[in-house]
């Protein structure tokens, strides 16, 4: 149950914080506002570090393989497209894309076992929800 209340609330926070990193951008430049949220995010994690687990900051780099490493590369490029399509479509319909999007590349990963996941066998009711939330968008789009 926690787990499910801890993914609502990262879903909500996402959105709200695409809806904020859009807005900075018009005040600003959009690597700007880029930069701003992951070096405000570093402080809060460097804060959060200190009064928690204190482990070495440099144990992450015996992470395996290497490329492990690049989440925070894509963090950039994920705020850079979340702004990009909060913009162009809306939050509402930018949001819906995106989780679309998670859900389709999630369910590869885990039926292809990428990334040192576990590998998961096919399941049609996986599928038939994967076609029921692209339906979803069809129906949102519908004029």
């Amino acid at each position: 149950m926690i787990g499910f209340l801890i993914a609502v609330l990262s879903g909500a926070l996402m959105s709200v914080q695409g809806v904020f990193n859009t807005q900075v951008t018009k005040s600003s430049s959009i690597w700007t506002a880029n930069a701003f949220v992951q070096f405000s995010a570093l402080l809060v994690c460097l804060a959060a570090w200190a009064f928690t687990d204190r482990t070495s900051l440099l144990s992450v780099f015996r992470a395996e393989p290497k490329y492990m490493l690049l989440g925070g590369v894509m963090g950039a490029a994920i705020t850079w497209t979340v702004i990009k399509s909060m913009d162009a479509l809306g939050p509402a319909k930018a949001v819906l894309f995106i989780v679309v999007a998670q859900i389709a590349a999630a369910y590869l990963i885990e039926l292809f076992g990428l990334f040192g996941t576990q590998r998961q066998p096919w399941e049609w009711r996986k599928a038939i929800g994967m076609g029921l939330a692209v339906a979803g968008i069809v129906i949102f789009k519908w004029k």
